[in-house]
């Protein structure tokens, strides 16, 4: 019988909901206990889903977890990581992995001299919507990718967010918040990217906390780009535009449109695992894709609303996982993932300094996981 991995969680925020609730899907681990710095944040989640309390020490220690899920705050995800690996466990981060390239690969060195894995989310690019959307690119019915867009825009965390402070600070910002989503998925579809150029800048330097809290009606004050304008060029030759701002009210944008010599496709939010494809011929003609039987489009969450959502974070865990034995490439390991930090963090540079940046890293393309490659990853 395969082994079964036993999992812990480090950070008892939100997040750990998601991956608590969803774990059972997946064969071959196992959520064993979760730790927090808020012992009464622990033992709440491990209340609610039938797992062991611990302190973040404890779970280091704990003899029974091969891999420890890292949901801590961005600012804190390479300290807690590096304790992992050295503790001797396997690391899966949420995104970003990591703050700076220096970081990712000091961890990387570590890792790869224990033997040990390190992987991160994003996994949404994981979704049938996005592996759909690939199989489409590979079959060359678009013909070669040259060009596209990607837009992630809206009036800023502060309007729903009830303690927005730190997404406004060195290390936040749409580009590190939220683009891991959409750089991913692109290296996903296109491949690396060789070189990024960009103009950042902010709308204001305070933001007004509007959420419902104790802190509404305060004011945050802003220490980074809240508007990111760059140009991503792929080695495949593909160029690619990305707006991510948080000081637009309003956009007519498609997440991400690609343009090729044989027409297009419009590819749904990365941030969700599904959603609705389209795709052109080379007149333009537009026709709705025919969604595929793929495991991870199904919706499963909201199914009482009217918008309903397939939400399958813990893939690319299981993913991880099921690579330990070396048959294959984890899909949301270690390289691809410090290959978004370099892009990420190279457009906030040429930002700062006007230059066109060349990538000191790469990574292979992310292997596709079609229908029966998921259905292999679930019970």
């Amino acid at each position: 019988m395969a082994k079964t991995y036993g999992v812990g969680i480090m950070g008892a925020g939100n997040i750990s909901a998601a991956y608590l609730r969803l774990a059972p899907m997946f064969k071959g681990l196992e959520v064993r206990a979760v730790a927090d710095i808020l012992p009464a944040a622990a033992q709440k989640r491990a209340d609610e889903f039938g797992v062991r309390a611990q302190t973040p020490d404890e779970l280091l220690k704990n003899s029974e977890l091969d891999v420890i899920v890292n949901l801590t705050i961005p600012a804190q995800h390479y300290n807690v990581s590096m304790d992992i690996i050295s503790a001797g466990k396997h690391s899966y981060s949420e995104k970003p992995f990591v703050l700076s390239l220096e970081e990712g690969e000091k961890l990387k060195g570590a890792a790869e001299t224990r033997g040990l894995l390190v992987g991160s989310a994003p996994d949404t690019f994981l979704g049938g919507a996005h592996q759909q959307a690939r199989d489409i690119i590979d079959s060359g019915q678009l013909g070669k990718i040259m060009s596209g867009t990607t837009h992630v825009m809206s009036r800023g965390m502060e309007m729903w967010h009830p303690n927005p402070d730190f997404f406004f600070q060195v290390g936040g910002g749409p580009i590190l918040d939220l683009g891991p989503y959409y750089i991913t998925d692109l290296v996903h579809l296109l491949g690396p990217v060789k070189r990024v150029s960009a103009f950042t800048g902010m709308a204001r330097k305070e933001r007004e906390v509007t959420a419902e809290g104790p802190n509404k009606g305060t004011f945050v004050k802003v220490g980074t780009p809240t508007t990111i304008h760059g140009l991503l060029e792929f080695h495949n030759g593909a160029i690619i535009t990305i707006g991510a701002s948080w000081d637009v009210s309003a956009h007519g944008h498609h997440n991400i449109e690609l343009y090729g010599t044989g027409g297009s496709i419009f590819v749904p939010d990365p941030n969700f695992f599904g959603g609705d494809l389209v795709t052109t011929d080379e007149a333009g003609a537009r026709s709705p894709v025919t969604p595929w039987n793929h495991p991870f489009g199904v919706a499963n969450q909201d199914l009482d609303k009217p918008v309903s959502r397939a939400n399958y974070r813990t893939a690319g865990l299981a993913d991880m996982i099921a690579s330990i034995d070396g048959s294959y490439k984890a899909r949301c390991g270690l390289d691809v993932a410090l290959h978004v930090v370099d892009v990420m963090t190279s457009l906030l540079i040429a930002g700062e300094t006007g230059e066109v940046r060349t990538l000191t890293t790469t990574c292979e393309r992310p292997l596709a996981l079609g229908p029966d490659a998921a259905r292999a990853l679930l019970k």
